[in-house]
């Protein structure tokens, strides 16, 4: 990426942040990748609650982003990945935008910050699953620096998942 990237601040979500997150997800090309549909409130206040119990219990968890003005435009982060398929056991950065600040720079110098955030809390090493259509998410991991490490199928879904893996 040859231009700078954005300011982008992260904090510990709030429970005002589930509201936040709910509406900036409320868009199907947002979802596109994670179900198609948004989710309901409730899920977002489980996530933020679950969220504020990472970070206090292992230093990181999926922090809300805001940008230079305060507002809350998506979400970035990492936390244990969660399934029994795919790269069990290991920390899985992750990262999602409203679709009004896509393009912009966001999500690489908010994932930027989350590998510094994890190294600095003793992780020595992190994977992304990314749908493999997926490839704004896909050039992000190369930004980051990631390897293609393994592909996998969702369980019950025809879609692939890419799995890309980084080395702290």
């Amino acid at each position: 990426m040859n231009r700078a990237l954005p300011d982008v601040q992260l904090r510990v979500p709030t429970d005002e942040d589930a509201f936040a997150w709910h509406r900036v997800f409320d868009d199907p090309e947002v979802m596109e990748f994670h179900g198609g549909a948004a989710a309901e409130l409730s899920v977002y206040e489980e996530l933020t609650a679950r969220q504020r119990r990472h970070d206090a219990e292992r230093g990181f968890c999926l922090w809300t982003m805001t940008d230079t003005d305060g507002d809350v435009i998506g979400f970035t982060g990492a936390q244990p990945w969660p399934h029994a398929w795919g790269p069990a056991g290991e920390i899985e950065i992750g990262w999602r935008l409203g679709r009004a600040h896509w393009g912009r720079g966001y999500a690489t110098a908010a994932a930027l910050a989350t590998v510094e955030r994890v190294r600095a809390a003793g992780v020595r090493s992190v994977v992304a699953m990314v749908d493999s259509r997926n490839e704004r998410s896909v050039a992000v991991t190369r930004r980051l620096g990631m390897e293609p490490a393994e592909t996998f199928t969702v369980p019950g879904d025809p879609r692939t998942g890419l799995c890309f893996r980084l080395v702290l």
